[in-house]
């Protein structure tokens, strides 16, 4: 942690992705919301969209164009049945994918829960210059990713790199004009 850099928070939002789970009962969505305040960041919007690649690409894509929001964190949809569609939905439309997410995040889940971390197709990507984590919808995947990876990478203090630093710049393609059109 770099100490001669000021706290600096995101603002995100948490799209749970569920046919069954409200709000009063959505255990993920409030772990993530529970862990983004504590951690001094704004959490922007919080929705639940059902099994549905046409909803959740609009809710992702929405809140990607609205300027007060930095980050999105969806939990949800990642396993392997048929409803389970989240990757399908948002990998299409990631401008840049993160690689990097997913590998490291089985890596912690790995040591937590053993060769079952396979049955998640945790993901993230670039959408529209905002961050997008695609993770499971267990409030222990939801501990881990935040625990484990989004706590620091959404730390501007983190060193040696964080996304904070780079998110002015995660739009820099648009300014050049070569924007994909939606």
């Amino acid at each position: 942690m770099a100490t001669d850099r000021s706290f600096v928070p995101v603002r995100i939002a948490v799209l749970t992705v569920s046919d069954t789970r409200t709000h009063a009962d959505d255990k993920s969505g409030q772990t993530l919301a529970d862990r983004i305040a504590e951690a001094g960041h704004v959490l922007k919007a919080r929705d639940i969209v059902t099994d549905d690649k046409d909803e959740i690409r609009n809710r992702v894509e929405s809140w990607s164009r609205d300027a007060e929001i930095d980050v999105i964190i969806t939990t949800g949809g990642t396993g392997f049945t048929g409803r389970d569609v989240t990757p399908e939905a948002l990998e299409p439309i990631f401008e840049k994918r993160m690689d990097g997410f997913s590998e490291v995040f089985h890596r912690i889940s790995y040591d937590k829960i053993g060769t079952s971390t396979i049955q998640s197709r945790a993901t993230g990507g670039v959408v529209n210059a905002t961050f997008v984590f695609v993770l499971p919808g267990s409030p222990g995947a939801c501990r881990d990713a935040w625990d484990g990876i989004l706590k620091a990478q959404l730390d501007y203090r983190h060193m040696p790199c964080n996304f904070v630093e780079i998110m002015p710049r995660l739009n820099e393609h648009l300014r050049r004009g070569g924007a994909k059109q939606a």
